[in-house]
């Protein structure tokens, strides 16, 4: 679900960036106060709390991008956006920044002009998985909303992605996605994200139920009331 650089017309990249830039100041603003409880919203309670393991699980979001899992027709890489979500709250956006920099320069996926944009894709559906997750626990348990959380975060990303990709072909009005094979081929591509939405919905759901045995806090206990 990288989008590399070339493919997207200048506004749809550079609103990508504008998302990126407010997110992610907005997410930073709770760092920057977290030093007064009282202006923190319950759910990120002292988010300095998380930054061990917002280091942590950048680097885990990093490196499973180069895990593949064979989808027919596609060949399909974890995301674990859904898991950066339900742990970090609203620190998974700026954690995903960070990650998807370092897979455009170390592995090329993606670029640097489109990285606002493929921060967006990832980083939006990251933190309604972490809401889900929070809101859901207390009513369906902390497995099965873990599970949601985890499905629901690659399943919004890969439909953003089609319909940033769709909106870059139809303002550019031609090229091989135009065409019928490459709009069955994007199709597909999207149609292969379906297993894959479940097994990182139950590696989720096993992180989430481990951790919630050993360590609760990692889940944001702390932030409980």
């Amino acid at each position: 679900m990288h989008i590399s650089d070339g493919i997207l017309p200048a506004p749809l990249w550079l609103g990508g960036y504008g998302i990126t830039v407010l997110i992610t100041s907005y997410s930073l603003r709770l760092l920057r106060r977290a030093g007064v409880a009282e202006q923190c919203p319950w759910w990120e309670r002292d988010p300095r709390h998380q930054l061990p393991k917002a280091a942590l699980l950048t680097a885990v979001f990093f490196v499973a991008s180069s895990i593949h899992l064979p989808f027919p027709p596609a060949s399909l890489h974890l995301v674990l956006n859904g898991l950066m979500g339900l742990m970090l709250g609203a620190l998974a956006y700026p954690a995903i920044v960070v990650g998807l920099f370092f897979q455009a320069v170390a592995f090329g996926h993606g670029g640097l002009t489109t990285l606002g944009i493929n921060a967006a894709i990832m980083g939006i559906p990251a933190l309604l998985a972490g809401g889900i997750f929070r809101a859901g626990r207390r009513v369906m348990g902390a497995g099965v909303s873990a599970f949601l959380a985890g499905a629901v975060g690659v399943g919004l990303a890969v439909l953003l992605f089609y319909g940033v990709v769709m909106a870059a072909v139809v303002d550019a009005g031609s090229g091989i996605l135009s065409t019928e094979a490459g709009r069955l081929a994007l199709g597909s591509l999207v149609v292969a994200h379906i297993p894959l939405m479940v097994v990182e919905g139950l590696f989720a759901s096993w992180v989430v139920l481990f951790l919630q045995r050993v360590q609760p806090a990692l889940l944001g206990e702390y932030g409980k009331r």
